[in-house]
């Protein structure tokens, strides 16, 4: 049990820190592209940003998974990598179809997995929201002041 949560625990940092590291590349993109967001037209240019940080937290949920798939793999809890990639996905979403299990030794991994995902998907909606109000705020506040002058 242990083990397995000690496992669990460097795959939820791991992560969870390459989360954070993307967290702070887009940041700085969309630091660098600031001033072109904030010329006109500002809706096709909120749409691409949208785009962009869904896209972005589609590669981070996919990288978790990865991730947990090569160490289910790596601790040959399943005897083919699709296996492992298929139940880490299904872990990592939460979802839990059931059709595929952790044998007995493994099961605590599975629920950390999970818990993993969950994590991850709250933390990358709360960044997605945080994106298109920043932009969009900062679209407003340009109009509002070439609006005034």
């Amino acid at each position: 049990m242990i083990i397995q949560i000690a496992i669990g625990s460097v795959m939820m940092l791991l992560t969870v820190c390459i989360a954070a590291l993307s967290a702070w590349a887009i940041e700085v993109t969309f630091s660098r592209l600031h001033w072109w967001m904030l010329r006109e037209p500002h809706r096709p240019k909120l749409m691409l940003m949208v785009v962009v940080a869904a896209l972005w937290a589609l590669a981070m949920v996919t990288a978790g998974v990865w991730l947990w798939a090569f160490c289910f793999r790596i601790l040959d809890v399943f005897p083919t990598m699709e296996e492992s990639v298929y139940f880490s996905l299904v872990s990592f979403t939460t979802l839990g179809y059931g059709d595929i299990l952790l044998s007995h030794q493994w099961r605590i991994l599975g629920g950390m997995a999970a818990a993993n995902g969950l994590l991850n998907v709250g933390l990358l909606t709360a960044l997605l929201v945080e994106v298109i109000r920043h932009v969009r705020k900062s679209q407003l506040e340009a109009r509002a002041e070439r609006g005034a002058s």
